[in-house]
């Protein structure tokens, strides 16, 4: 049975940092892409940032280039989002999910893209 569990999220305040992991089971998530995506209350979900397979390819959101990164170790099946200079509006539930029917080089970029999803981690930013 595949499994995504997210942790690392919290209270943080404006400008500070927290990592978010996503460990996988169930699976050799080493062969696909996976995404980290967050919704705020009233808000359709977004993709925050993917990866490819091995690393080699990455997709940042604009309006968290150069804060975040995503990134991953297929030794331990986890995938992390290094999330710095946050923002209130980074404010929003964080979803990892993982495509399991491809794999090749391209990122996913929508929610229907994606296979399986973790059952999410609060991210709560104030000013």
């Amino acid at each position: 049975q595949v499994q995504l569990v997210e942790s690392g999220g919290g209270l943080v305040q404006a400008g500070g940092s927290l990592r978010l992991s996503c460990a996988a089971s169930g699976r050799t998530f080493s062969l696909y892409p996976m995404g980290w995506f967050r919704q705020a209350p009233g808000k359709e979900r977004e993709l925050v940032a993917a990866i490819n397979w091995n690393g080699g390819r990455t997709y940042d959101e604009d309006s968290v280039k150069g804060r975040f990164t995503i990134s991953r170790d297929n030794a331990k099946n986890t995938v992390y989002l290094q999330m710095n200079s946050l923002k209130p509006e980074d404010t929003a539930v964080y979803y990892c999910a993982v495509r399991t029917n491809y794999r090749g080089t391209r990122v996913p970029m929508t929610p229907g893209e994606y296979s399986y999803w973790g059952q999410g981690t609060q991210v709560t930013v104030s000013s």
